[in-house]
């Protein structure tokens, strides 16, 4: 079936259009083109006083629709967290599990396997490896180092599923980051006290991203600019970033996307309620914290970070679209996602000028 998107504010991840019309050709976007060239036998849905955008990715959000995978993993689960974050605006996403015992991470994965989904693109596992002075809210218990032969025991399981792992370079070996970046796994810094040699040694041996730049590492300090320092430096490395004014001041964000530019994207880095499990998670106006009060997670949508770095950061709209979807799509290394392209996924997001959600296209599908 194919469909023509009128009159809405195109962003296609290096432009933005206006008058053109965007068609959908099953699950594939089949052109944009001008409004006079639609066919005839398109269906037409009017998009005035919208923007389309392409399909938000979040590379680390750990449940949505109430339910925490890793305290509940099962396929039931699964369909429930893709439900709610779907919902929410975002059209591809990388399930987070923070520090735990091997074993849960292995049922995950098990679980995982069986579950099919267009937004589901693999799973992150958030530790164990990383260093307990920046634990932050993770399990102290289940921290450690990493060993080689279990490092590959859990990508031999995930059989492709493992897309990215969060360690610490300073407790890491070369061997294990080249056996992860070996077997396509992306490896990122963090939950880090990596000094500035530390963390550039880790660049350098084939970590390409830090997970949400300035929490849970070592400080940017003018004598040790430890590990924000060596991400500011190294050219070709990204660094995801929360950005809901609690995790990262605000006049932190600007700056740190002065310095970055395209290599800095947003991820939300959300939980949800959690009573009991391994990780409680306590709701509390604006974030979610452990019960002890320490912050455990955000209450952010990708669409609220956007609006958030447009309102109170100073970036400009079609950008801050771009680190929601153009440069994740970019970390992972996907070729039809990310842009607004003829060939590429029709995943869209669409929302008013107030950032509401007004609609969601999955695969040419309006969810």
């Amino acid at each position: 079936m194919l469909t023509a998107l009128i009159n809405g504010t195109i962003f296609t991840g290096d432009r933005e259009l206006k008058g053109n019309a965007i068609l959908l050709d099953g699950n594939t976007i089949a052109d944009i083109t001008d409004t006079a060239s639609i066919p005839e036998r398109a269906s037409v849905i009017d998009c005035s006083g919208k923007y389309i955008a392409p399909g938000l990715l979040d590379l680390q959000i750990y449940g949505a629709g109430g339910v925490l995978f890793s305290n509940e993993p099962s396929v039931k689960a699964l369909e429930s967290i893709t439900e709610g974050i779907v919902k929410s605006g975002t059209t591809g996403f990388v399930l987070t599990l923070a520090t735990n015992s091997l074993e849960v991470f292995k049922e995950t994965i098990r679980v995982a396997k069986q579950f099919r989904h267009p937004a589901f693109l693999g799973i992150h596992f958030e530790g164990p490896y990383i260093n307990p002075a920046k634990r932050g809210a993770h399990i102290l218990d289940c921290i450690k180092k990493p060993e080689i032969n279990e490092v590959e025991s859990l990508i031999n399981e995930a059989g492709g599923l493992l897309k990215i792992i969060t360690l610490a370079p300073e407790i890491t070996d070369p061997g294990v980051i080249k056996l992860l970046t070996d077997n396509g796994v992306i490896v990122s810094a963090g939950h880090s006290n990596a000094t500035f040699e530390e963390a550039r040694a880790g660049f350098n041996n084939g970590i390409t991203t830090v997970t949400h730049l300035f929490n849970a590492m070592s400080p940017l300090h003018h004598r040790e600019p430890g590990l924000p320092g060596a991400v500011f430096e190294a050219e070709k490395a990204y660094a995801s970033i929360v950005a809901d004014g609690i995790h990262v001041a605000f006049p932190v964000v600007s700056a740190s996307k002065k310095v970055m530019k395209e290599r800095l994207f947003l991820i939300t880095d959300a939980v949800v309620a959690v009573k009991e499990g391994a990780y409680i998670h306590v709701e509390q106006e604006d974030r979610y914290t452990l019960p002890d009060g320490t912050l455990s997670g955000s209450k952010l949508t990708l669409l609220k970070a956007i609006k958030n770095c447009v309102q109170h950061a100073g970036i400009p709209l079609d950008e801050a679209i771009r680190m929601a979807s153009t440069y994740p799509a970019r970390v992972i290394g996907t070729s039809d996602r990310g842009r607004m392209e003829k060939g590429y996924r029709a995943d869209l997001t669409l929302f008013n000028s107030d950032f509401e959600l007004t609609d969601v296209f999955l695969g040419g599908v309006r969810q």
